[in-house]
């Protein structure tokens, strides 16, 4: 047996594939997946300019089209529900489990070279017009290429995906785009990040939190502190998780670090409990 999301073997302790899945075992309450606010002006999207356009719309359809096929041919009506069920998702699953998602998705890109503009028009499709969530997966492959890694010019598509997905697996996954951009771009994305760590949906706020993972030696601590305190009053569960999970990330890299800044600061039971877990 595989587990239904993540597609391990069952004898495998899922909660090791958070780097990819995030920690959010044994929830309880709704999904709220449904998110109908509409996107503020300066996050709508605004078709490039310049080459063909009619030749990259092509391409981005083509492409899109040939994603949902394979996910199609994949489809594992067995497996579906119970992925459905773990998710707590109101969107069903077609069975396909997250890395077969991405390895597909990977593929039929591969074969078309698209550019940023494409890969950015293509994410968007396959995300605003999922019936299925792992078309949403794919939408953020996409956005995990190459081409489309550490670019600033898709914040508004990370945050759009981020606000509408409202959800621990999307917001996880986009995460770690952020981590790219803060490489990449470190001043402009910082200023970002901030923006995300006060925003109006929690979502956004733990996107900002986790923003860091995996970067190492190369987190800026100033900007995990900053987050962290604006949030560490928050009784959200998902909240007060990502803090937990940010900081004892950063303690197989920092340990000292991180036991001062537990001493510092006033922490939830769950945040302490969680950044505490190996010091």
């Amino acid at each position: 047996m595989e587990h239904p999301v993540t597609g391990a073997p069952a004898s495998v302790d899922c909660r090791l594939c958070v780097t990819n899945y995030g920690e959010s075992w044994g929830l309880a309450g709704n999904n709220p997946t449904v998110n109908e606010e509409m996107d503020p002006p300066s996050l709508r999207h605004t078709p490039p300019r310049e080459g063909n356009s009619r030749n990259r719309m092509s391409a981005m359809s083509s492409m899109t089209d040939e994603i949902r096929a394979a996910l199609v041919a994949e489809a594992d009506p067995l497996r579906a529900p119970a992925q459905q069920a773990y998710m707590k998702s109101a969107m069903p699953f077609f069975g396909v489990s997250m890395p077969r998602v991405r390895e597909l998705t990977r593929g039929v890109a591969a074969r078309f070279s698209p550019d940023l503009a494409t890969v950015e028009s293509a994410s968007r499709e396959l995300w605003d017009a999922a019936t299925h969530r792992e078309e949403r997966h794919a939408a953020l492959a996409l956005t995990g290429l190459r081409v489309a890694k550490g670019r600033l010019e898709l914040v508004g598509l990370h945050e759009h995906q981020a606000r509408t997905g409202a959800w621990w697996d999307f917001t996880d996954e986009i995460a770690h785009r952020i981590a790219d951009l803060l490489d990449a771009h470190p001043a402009e994305a910082a200023v970002q990040v901030r923006a995300w760590s006060t925003a109006d949906t929690f979502w956004l706020r733990r996107l900002a939190i986790l923003s860091q993972l995996q970067r190492k030696t190369r987190t800026d601590t100033a900007l995990l502190t900053e987050v962290i305190e604006a949030n560490a009053a928050d009784d959200e569960f998902f909240i007060r998780k990502a803090i937990g999970w940010a900081l004892r990330n950063y303690a197989f890299t920092d340990p000292g670090w991180v036991r001062s800044f537990v001493d510092a600061h006033t922490l939830s039971p769950l945040s302490y409990r969680e950044a505490t877990k190996h010091l």
